[in-house]
């Protein structure tokens, strides 16, 4: 005897029965019924999620001689039979647009179409699967059958990917009613198939259930797929273990021990995990996937508690213990990084993932030593980025104490000259004193009469190509009246080097960088300017910029170091502590 696949077997054959697609089986149920069905109607959405299973009950109710009022179909007449089972039907036709895509296969269609119904008072209905394989001259073949189709005509297009029909034929979209189809929630899958498991008396536990509905990703056939699958080796009882084995699904506790390794910061760890991971017969690709899925069960926790997550019963107190072991940060990061990893396909593509996946499982153990901007300005400021006219700080601000402020963990401090040029001042002793104190206290006399302090401005800081960019900016902001004419161009101006006083203007090829090499007069003035912005005198150069260094090629990296450039040179307070500290920016 031939077995139907449940996929098929527990299909639905009324609108009442299609799960969470109430939007669009409400909506034909109620067209029907009043007798206003549209002649032609675009169904999108992923797939196994009832696309053809709706346009196929939406045939059933307009062909139906027992329909009810309500518009639904009865589903056990010889015409429902028939369309429901995808049977021969002379008034309903199926197509594969994949493969029968040309003008001609469109052309064929149109002339059939033409033809009555078998009976009065039924519809003819053409179902065209994965209509998106059409070809552009095989949709405008259909355009005019469309918009004016015979009577009793009703055109249904099937398409997971409905942007190929807006690129390909945009008329198409303004000549049909559309209905977007939504992936199914983890919950409805699992209550479609207790119910299915009850009715074929087979026991099971929610666990196993739960596994099954997130491999489904959203396609109820393709939870029915895998329950069919399980079914054919689990007898009659479907537990977890089974749907593990057969599945080849990563446990629960896999994923927890992993989070116990990078909350602790095992570095070295990380290679054994894996090892083990590979050890255990799992795929690298199950293992990721699932990763993902774990990850954002802690975003999840974190947010709303561990009841909103979908996790076992038994393991919630655990998986909340994980998720207070993480910033939200950390988890925000660590699932960009679980993303951005695949999301050119290197992972899927790659000859050795396990490489990539100890490098990526790395990062997370690394993460507490990541340090926050905010956290690096307030440090290292105190405030935010005083506006135009005011001075900056010259260093880190103190704290209430008096004392410098201490780097954030994980951060390599940088040794620092505290005088003038070349010269440091070890730590004060006092001989008389004895090791333990920090300096020498002078014998009582008159103060020593003090000069005024100087005014703060860039000069207090160790001059940078950062500063001097910033100077530039400012003297281009301000209009300087020597710089007449200079302006625009020197929008385009970076500073491509300093060493000591001497500072390289670097400018694009053209009409400003002529000016300046010509007229001496201007280039003094604009060395005066940084002179006076930078509080000492430096030494100005020109020079053009290498169009083969503006012609490279703009990547990700070089955008991302582009963008870390402008916010250290826009938050002095930032730049000062990423210069003090020795630290990297990683985000």
């Amino acid at each position: 005897m031939t077995r139907t696949a449940l996929a098929r077997t527990y299909r639905p054959r009324r609108f009442g029965e299609v799960s969470m697609q109430e939007h669009v089986s409400e909506t034909l149920r109620s067209a029907v019924a009043r007798d206003r069905v549209a002649h032609a109607y675009l169904f999108s959405g992923p797939r196994g999620v009832g696309k053809t299973t709706v346009a196929r009950v939406l045939a059933m109710a307009l062909n139906c001689p027992g329909r009810g009022d309500d518009g639904e179909p009865c589903g056990e007449c010889e015409s429902c039979e028939r369309i429901w089972s995808g049977r021969t039907s002379l008034d309903v036709v199926e197509i594969d647009a994949a493969s029968n895509r040309g003008v001609d296969d469109a052309r064929d269609l149109r002339e059939r179409a033409m033809y009555a119904p078998t009976e009065e008072g039924r519809y003819k209905i053409y179902i065209i699967d994965e209509a998106h394989m059409l070809t552009r001259e095989a949709w405008n073949a259909l355009l005019k059958i469309l918009e004016e189709p015979p009577p009793r005509v009703i055109f249904i297009f099937a398409t997971t990917e409905p942007q190929k029909i807006q690129q390909t034929a945009p008329p198409i979209l303004s000549r049909t009613q559309r209905f977007d189809f939504r992936r199914l929630p983890v919950p409805a899958i699992v209550q479609r198939l207790e119910a299915v498991l009850s009715a074929e008396g087979v026991e099971t536990d929610e666990q196993a259930l739960l596994m099954l509905g997130r491999r489904a990703e959203g396609g109820m056939r393709d939870a029915l797929s895998l329950l069919d699958q399980t079914l054919s080796f689990s007898g009659g009882r479907l537990g977890a273990e089974d749907v593990q084995r057969i599945l080849g699904l990563v446990a629960d506790e896999v994923y927890l021990d992993l989070f116990g390794v990078i909350a602790e910061g095992r570095v070295a760890d990380v290679f054994r995990f894996v090892q083990d991971v590979v050890e255990g017969g799992y795929d690298l690709s199950e293992f990721y996937r699932g990763l993902a899925d774990a990850v954002r069960a802690l975003l999840v926790i974190r947010f709303d508690g561990a009841e909103a997550a979908a996790v076992r019963d038994e393991l919630r107190p655990i998986w909340t213990e994980r998720a207070q072991s993480f910033s939200t940060g950390d988890l925000l990061r660590m699932l960009a990084q679980v993303a951005e990893l695949d999301a050119d396909g290197r992972f899927r593509k790659s000859s050795n993932p396990r490489i990539l996946l100890e490098a990526l499982l790395l990062k997370f153990a690394h993460l507490p030593r990541m340090v926050e901007v905010e956290e690096l300005i307030r440090a290292a400021g105190g405030a935010p980025t005083p506006g135009p006219g005011a001075p900056p700080r010259s260093g880190p601000a103190p704290d209430r104490t008096g004392h410098e402020p201490t780097p954030p963990a994980g951060t390599r401090r940088k040794t620092r000259a505290s005088g003038g040029a070349g010269k440091t001042h070890p730590p004060a002793s006092s001989a008389a004193g004895g090791p333990g104190e920090d300096r020498v206290e002078s014998p009582p006399g008159p103060p020593a009469p003090q000069e005024p302090d100087p005014p703060v401005t860039a000069s207090a800081e160790r001059l940078s190509a950062a500063g001097a960019e910033r100077a530039m900016r400012d003297i281009v902001a301000s209009g300087n009246a020597g710089l007449a004419g200079l302006g625009m161009f020197l929008r385009t101006a970076r500073i491509r080097e300093q060493a000591g006083d001497h500072v390289v203007v670097e400018m694009p090829d053209g009409p400003g960088h002529e000016l300046l090499e010509a007229n001496p007069t201007a280039r003094r003035a604009l060395q005066d300017a940084l002179s006076e912005r930078l509080g000492r005198a430096i030494q100005l150069e020109i020079a053009a910029a290498d169009r083969a260094a503006e012609q490279v090629r703009l990547t990700p990296e070089r955008l991302r170091e582009q963008q870390l450039s402008k916010l250290a040179s826009e938050e002095p307070a930032l730049d000062r502590a990423v210069r003090q500290w020795d630290l990297e920016m990683l985000d």
